[in-house]
């Protein structure tokens, strides 16, 4: 039985940025994840690569400032995937005063050392494209620059980026026992078919998620103190709600706030709330009161009123925050905290367990990075921090320059739908022609099932980037779920039914 440096539990974010980076050093990783990649947590984002401009509020300038430089890191890392997008936030009396907003707009222009990206200036809300949007009494506001981030993809390409790099990814197996024995760890892996194996790790990663408390549940039976405050964050997402490729960030008198996106080209997404959860991790969805919040909320600053009847889809997801013991949900830090148990015991110390509480997509990172300096003190990790300059699959875009990439991939395959090809551009980057392989026309791709997906795309997806049936798909490998008729859809579940 081959011994690992690292297993990793989980296959959201955290985990699978910590098993790529270990494995990138030349570790020997495995990786386990109960579900798809990006099941949870990580695919029911707000889909934003920020600095978290409100956390300025809190005096979270450490993790504002964290933020705002791993932007452009990730900016350069995957300029397929990850965007500039620039924001415009009201000035609303009686909220947040204009000097307040200004002066955290100066210095989140200014504390994480900002390049590319332009800085914010003032936003005339009497002019085009805001006067027939926003309600008359919005007369001026701000624009500023964040990222929008594709999040569900960054899971994946990480993933792939991991497995490249020589580790074992497991999806849709679960471990169902975990214990320290004769110095190391025994992990018990079950698959979605039933199979068991064991492995053994020197050190284990649990980034578990939601099911991180649960995890070291296993390890110390009754006796684990329950580490994670979890909150329910939901979105709709509406036919589209104004023109524009900019972002609306609205104030709640709640003190509170929620954004207004573009999505997929012909949706608005709204969120997000923040909501104490107790039920069923694996069973999230939106409840009628956070409907009513978010449809009331852009209410109040659009001049269309939001009702359910905009609404095409919702999604929810759970955030697995370290509970700081503060009342509001919504000032409960999102910065990551790790817990390292490796009790001594007679002279010698056990191997360790790191769990991580917290985090966002923002930092996914620069937190795997911190990982694995905290687990050197008790393990070898081998070779020095490198995803820094590194880029994620497919983000080996000149520049990063995706206008100019894209140009370039319209004169090799003019033969394809523009929206098509740019949906396909973004997604897989320089990687496209590794899915179109020596296509000459959409017929030579294989059937069709609707809104531009062949099935050359779903092989690619299933033999690259852990696809396992449809709703990795059509709801995480893409969105192309929310463009697809319900006949089309079940087409490609019939295709998945037909291979097994």
């Amino acid at each position: 039985m081959t011994m690992l440096d690292l297993l990793v539990i989980g296959g959201g974010i955290n985990g699978v940025g910590i098993a790529r980076d270990a494995a990138g050093r030349g570790m020997k990783v495995a990786l386990c994840e109960k579900d798809d990649l990006a099941s949870h947590t990580s695919s029911a984002s707000t889909k934003l690569i920020h600095g978290g401009l409100r956390y300025l509020e809190h005096y979270e300038f450490r993790l504002v400032r964290e933020s705002l430089k791993e932007r452009e890191v990730l900016l350069r890392a995957a300029p397929h995937i990850i965007w500039p997008m620039r924001f415009v936030l009201p000035y609303d009396k009686g909220l947040r005063p204009a000097l307040l907003l200004r002066t955290g707009l100066f210095l989140y222009d200014h504390i994480g050392g900002r390049k590319m990206l332009p800085k914010t200036s003032k936003a005339d809300l009497d002019a085009a494209p805001h006067e027939d949007v926003l309600q008359e009494r919005l007369t001026f506001g701000y624009e500023y620059s964040d990222c929008w981030v594709e999040d569900a993809r960054l899971v994946a390409l990480s993933a792939v980026d991991a497995k490249e790099r020589g580790a074992d990814i497991m999806t849709r197996t679960e471990c169902v026992a975990l214990s320290r024995k004769n110095g190391h760890w025994e992990a018990v892996l079950k698959s979605s078919t039933g199979e068991e194996k064991t492995i053994t790790a020197k050190a284990v990663a649990n980034a578990a998620g939601p099911w991180v408390d649960d995890l070291l549940e296993q390890v110390y039976p009754g006796k684990n103190k329950k580490n994670l405050r979890l909150v329910k964050g939901s979105h709709i997402v509406c036919h589209k709600l104004y023109e524009g490729d900019h972002c609306y960030i609205f104030q709640n008198a709640d003190n509170r706030i929620i954004f207004a996106i573009p999505y997929e080209g012909d949706y608005t997404l709204v969120g997000t709330t923040d909501q104490s959860f107790s039920g069923d991790q694996n069973v999230v969805e939106i409840s009628e009161e956070e409907t009513d919040y978010l449809c009331n909320a852009a209410s109040e600053y659009f001049r269309k009123a939001v009702t359910r009847e905009d609404i095409a889809w919702t999604y929810a997801g759970v955030r697995p925050l370290y509970d700081d013991q503060k009342s509001d949900n919504s000032t409960v830090t999102r910065d990551y905290v790790f817990d390292v148990d490796a009790p001594e015991h007679e002279g010698k110390t056990a191997p360790p367990i790191l769990s991580v509480f917290g985090g966002k997509l923002t930092t996914f990172r620069k937190l795997s990075e911190h990982a694995l300096e905290k687990l050197s003190a008790y393990i070898d990790v081998k070779g020095e921090a490198w995803t820094r300059e590194a880029v994620l699959p497919g983000g080996d875009i000149p520049e990063a320059n995706f206008d100019s990439y894209f140009a370039k991939m319209r004169q090799t395959y003019g033969w394809m739908d523009e929206k098509t090809l740019r949906r396909m551009a973004r997604y897989y980057g320089t990687r496209l022609p590794l899915v179109l392989g020596n296509a000459k026309s959409t017929a030579d791709l294989g059937q069709s099932f609707g809104a531009g997906l062949t099935e050359a795309e779903i092989q690619y997806l299933i033999a690259q980037e852990f696809v396992t049936c449809a709703d990795d798909v059509l709801w995480r490998r893409t969105k192309l779920g929310l463009h697809m008729n319900d006949a089309e859809k079940q087409a490609v579940t019939s295709w998945f039914e037909a291979q097994s």
